[in-house]
């Protein structure tokens, strides 16, 4: 499972550096999940944009993440594809999560409520 991470002020970001999120390494994702949001950071960014394909065990485990991090941190998604996004909607995850259009934009949001 590959992600890579930046920290950037007071916000984790991590991005998913593989195709799919499914039954296959939604394991070893959580494991490296909680090995990167390790170090205490206010905000955590997971940013999906390379993610094409997404099944109930990939959301179970996004969800899994979310659970870890709470209460004291939340799990913010960047970046959903088109069938990602529809995962989401469909299960109405996306009123659970916020969703930002990118990484980028979930940064200047948290700038802009910062300040």
């Amino acid at each position: 499972m590959n992600l890579t991470t930046k920290l950037r002020s007071d916000t984790l970001i991590i991005r998913v550096e593989e195709d799919r999120l499914d039954a296959a390494v939604a394991i070893r994702f959580k494991d490296r999940m909680r090995e990167e949001t390790a170090p205490a950071s206010a905000r955590v960014v997971l940013d999906l944009s390379r993610v094409v394909f997404l099944d109930s065990s990939g959301l179970g485990a996004v969800v899994a993440v979310m659970k870890s991090l709470a209460p004291e941190r939340r799990l913010e998604l960047a970046g959903l594809t088109p069938n990602v996004e529809k995962v989401f909607r469909l299960t109405r995850m996306d009123t659970v999560f916020p969703i930002h259009a990118n990484a980028d934009a979930a940064l200047a949001e948290g700038l802009r409520d910062a300040g």
